[in-house]
């Protein structure tokens, strides 16, 4: 299980812009080629800082969404355009569970949803 650990720094009184953009349209893009999506979050002491995580089952599946978004026509055709003028920065950890992850419900282990679960 890969999970990305992603940390967006806006352009100054950008944020509530880009989330907006981003839960409308980056978010819908982004699940409609596969990728599973948890956020945004938004960072409660710096206020043009938000974070937000992308689960895969594997790092091939990874690679393969990836490029299936970032090549694909949402992004190029429309979606970059608007974001890349309001980041000002974006970091992303990639990362693995555990063997003695716990989730938030206590179970063991990280599930993946199932599929077409409007993850």
């Amino acid at each position: 299980m890969i999970v990305e650990v992603r940390t967006y720094t806006v352009k100054p009184g950008k944020r509530s812009a880009f989330i907006e953009f981003f839960e409308n349209r980056a978010v819908p893009a982004m699940r409609a080629t596969g990728m599973a999506i948890f956020g945004p979050l938004l960072d409660q002491e710096k206020p043009d800082v938000f974070h937000w995580l992308r689960l895969f089952a594997s790092p091939e599946e990874r690679d393969r969404l990836r490029s299936a978004f970032y090549e694909g026509p949402a992004w190029k055709g429309e979606l970059e355009a608007i974001a890349m003028p309001m980041l000002a920065k974006f970091e992303a950890s990639i990362t693995t569970v555990s063997g003695g992850f716990v989730g938030f419900d206590g179970s063991k282990g990280l599930h993946f949803p199932p599929p077409n679960s409007g993850r």
